[in-house]
């Protein structure tokens, strides 16, 4: 079988990045970007972003996950520490994010360093979960090969009928993490592929360099 994509096009021309007009600290820019696109209505699922690790077999692996807060200090997700992007970056913190909104012709690509967020943090975040999701992350054993669905689906009624009547509790496996960026970079799709792209770098003494890429 063979597919030949080599006539798709589209012509980028919704906006533009000038370097002389943006603010010093990238996260102030992030913060724009996204509540530009949480507004729009077309931009669906606008905390999805892209998570790449350094795999456990040496391989490059990304997946999709959600942003549920972001800081002066970084990007914060949860997730299964057992999973194999929790055993991943346990074994190599060094990691990407990627947030694309094709509707804004707009790109954000991090390069971070991930980090377990306190207990109690994540405790409260689990306690704003809802019950079902709150089952699900005792009941699946993430990224371990499994006999089937019938067994997720028996030991979500396990940890159902256990915790019946009272309030659950996090499961130790099970947290956040935040990503400290060292580097942001923003794309600004721009006609004949002439792209705006922007790169703030973290310097020694913790200021931002600001570089202007080539597209």
């Amino acid at each position: 079988m063979q597919e030949d994509l080599s006539n798709y096009r589209r012509v980028y021309q919704k906006g533009h990045l000038d370097e002389t007009n943006i603010p010093e600290n990238p996260i102030e820019m992030f913060r724009d970007w996204f509540y530009e696109a949480q507004q729009n209505e077309d931009c669906i699922e606008v905390n999805a972003m892209s998570l790449a690790t350094n795999g456990l077999d040496g391989f490059p692996r990304i997946r999709v996950v959600l942003l549920k807060k972001f800081t002066w200090e970084g990007f914060v997700f949860y997730t299964n520490y057992e999973s194999e992007k929790g055993r991943a970056i346990t074994q190599n913190p060094y990691v990407s994010l990627a947030f694309f909104w094709p509707k804004l012709e707009r790109q954000i690509i991090i390069k971070g360093i991930a980090e377990k967020l306190p207990e109690n943090l994540s405790d409260g975040y689990f306690e704003m979960r809802p019950r079902g999701s709150q089952i699900g992350a005792w009941a699946s054993p993430q990224s371990q090969v499994i006999p089937g669905k019938k067994f997720l689906e028996e030991r979500y009624k396990q940890y159902e009928k256990q915790f019946e009547g009272q309030e659950i509790p996090r499961p130790p496996h099970w947290g956040g993490y935040i990503v400290k960026p060292v580097e942001i970079e923003f794309w600004q799709g721009r006609p004949n592929r002439l792209h705006d792209r922007i790169r703030y770098t973290l310097q020694k003494d913790y200021q931002w360099q600001i570089d202007r890429l080539g597209s």
